[in-house]
């Protein structure tokens, strides 16, 4: 399709050269070579991101114009006049200018129908090879004829200067859906450009129909679907990465009529803590063309993922392909079971509990979960936060856009969704201890088995949820969070203070729905 763009938000004629889509194997040697990257002992490249190891949602703008205005939901999305942000695109340029650049061109969305070309123009090496391994990678053929819809610049040592550009700081993410443009600025951690691509799926897939969704998706051996919903460090990545079933994608999908496609084509896995007995297929997934970011090395070059020196927030980026038995391309059913992943820092949330369809709207559009050190700037442990649809940074439109599509799609194929607190347990954050992994493996398994439609369902009297009474490899006194902690009646405290901000939440999305 060929491009509505006026003005390139990076004119590469000026620079003084211009790497069109290398191969994995020539970026990593320019990434060697120019890029102060390292290579770690199972062949992956170790870079690191400098000041932001995470992303800046405060720093995200949507670029206010006609075409798109009465869609976008304001109150989520900060505003950017068209014309700070053609001061910004003239500054880039001025930037850009003599500079080696770097264009990837990928697709995002696996389904062709509802697929978008995205060109990418950088300046390190190694963003190159994080998006082309994080995108989807076009065929030569392709490649040949490609024409970019969509331009995603991103000069991150560029930094803007809050007083001059009308900033917050030095570091912007813009959206111009006019434009068809992303300028990304002062930032030089990698994932800003894959969910600069995510939020523009998330405004066009719902206009026409299509459920944008911040989840996981894996299929099973007879053809059962799951997806898992959740914000970063809440498993998305971990428990749909399962070597007994197929895996779709790990954080960004859509639902067609005809099922569920991965919006990219590769994995950004945390990993800290990271080991191949708890993890293998993502640790399997670390070699030659994957990408580490931000995590220490010791013993020369071997990765020591328990080192939080830097962040927290250790990544390992790596084509879908690296998982084995991934399945390609990545395109799904309808999903029969959807797990809302909830990292719950109370301690006060069953470890599995049963929803009804008006639970799961509920729950859905509260979108509650404890943000994890590392994953956006400034956050070192566990906060308490509602984020709704479970992605609200990535949100352009209100919620009711996506619920809407979400309960119809429900109703329509008769999901079971489910709620999955990898959080604590036995007491909140700082008291109780982090949900064991296998136990959570072993719940969500025999929920995609059928295992839990033959036993008993308990009804927890503060947040009304169902609770499991056994599990088929999960110890019975762990299912109902009560019983863990080693005061129930400070537990009741604890879960009445939950639900009353489950309360007052609830009321500010029906605010946020009203203004539709």
């Amino acid at each position: 399709m060929p491009s509505t763009q006026s003005i390139s938000p990076v004119d590469l004629s000026t620079a003084s050269e211009v790497f069109y889509n290398l191969s994995v194997e020539e970026l990593v040697d320019h990434a060697l070579l120019s890029d102060n990257a390292v290579q770690a002992s199972n062949g992956a490249l170790v870079c690191r991101s400098g000041k932001y190891t995470g992303r800046t949602p405060k720093d995200k703008y949507t670029v206010r114009e006609p075409g798109s205005e009465a869609n976008i939901w304001w109150g989520n999305n900060s505003a950017m006049e068209p014309g700070t942000f053609a001061h910004l695109r003239e500054k880039a340029r001025d930037y850009a200018a003599g500079k080696r650049l770097y264009v990837v061109d990928t697709f995002g969305g696996a389904d062709p129908e509802h697929r978008i070309a995205v060109r990418f123009i950088v300046e390190r090496p190694y963003h190159a090879l994080f998006i082309k391994q994080l995108l989807i990678r076009p065929t030569a053929e392709e490649l040949a004829n490609f024409q970019p819809e969509w331009t995603v610049a991103n000069m991150c040592r560029l930094y803007a200067e809050p007083e001059v550009d009308q900033t917050r700081s030095e570091a912007v993410i813009a959206l111009n859906f006019a434009e068809k443009q992303v300028l990304i600025m002062g930032t030089e951690y990698a994932g800003e450009m894959k969910k600069s691509v995510f939020t523009i799926m998330n405004y066009l897939l719902p206009l026409k129909g299509v459920m944008s969704m911040h989840c996981s998706a894996n299929i099973g051996q007879a053809g059962d679907t799951a997806l898992f919903f959740g914000l970063s460090g809440t498993g998305k990545t971990t428990l749909s990465a399962d070597p007994d079933r197929f895996l779709i994608g790990d954080d960004e999908h859509g639902w067609t009529d005809h099922g569920v496609f991965n919006v990219e084509g590769g994995c950004y896995a945390k990993c800290i803590k990271l080991s191949k007995e708890g993890e293998p297929q993502i640790w399997d997934a670390i070699r030659f063309g994957s990408v580490l970011e931000n995590v220490v090395l010791k013993d020369g070059n071997v990765p020591d993922y328990d080192d939080a020196t830097l962040t927290e927030n250790t990544r390992a980026a790596y084509p879908i392909e690296y998982i084995e038995g991934a399945r390609i391309p990545s395109i799904g059913g309808h999903p029969k079971n959807i797990f809302f992943l909830t990292c719950d820092a109370t301690g006060t949330l069953p470890p599995i509990s049963k929803l009804t369809p008006e639970q799961a709207m509920l729950h859905f559009l509260n979108g509650y979960t404890a943000k994890v050190a590392g994953t956006e700037a400034g956050v070192t442990e566990p906060t308490l936060t509602f984020s709704t649809c479970f992605g609200a940074p990535f949100l352009p439109l209100r919620p009711h856009a996506y619920a809407t599509l979400l309960g119809e799609k429900i109703k329509k194929h008769g999901s079971q969704v489910w709620l999955i607190n990898t959080g604590w347990t036995g007491g909140p954050y700082g008291i109780g201890s982090r949900m064991k992994l296998a136990y959570t493996r072993a719940m969500i398994q025999a929920a995609l088995e059928g295992k839990l439609s033959s036993v008993e369902f308990e009804s927890d009297p503060i947040f009304g949820l169902a609770i499991p009474t056994s599990c088929p490899g999960a110890p019975a006194e762990i299912l109902n969070p009560r019983n863990t902690w080693a005061n129930p009646v400070e537990y009741d405290e604890a879960a009445k203070n939950l639900n009353a901000r489950f309360v007052e939440n609830s009321a500010n999305i029906e605010q946020a729905i009203g203004e539709a």
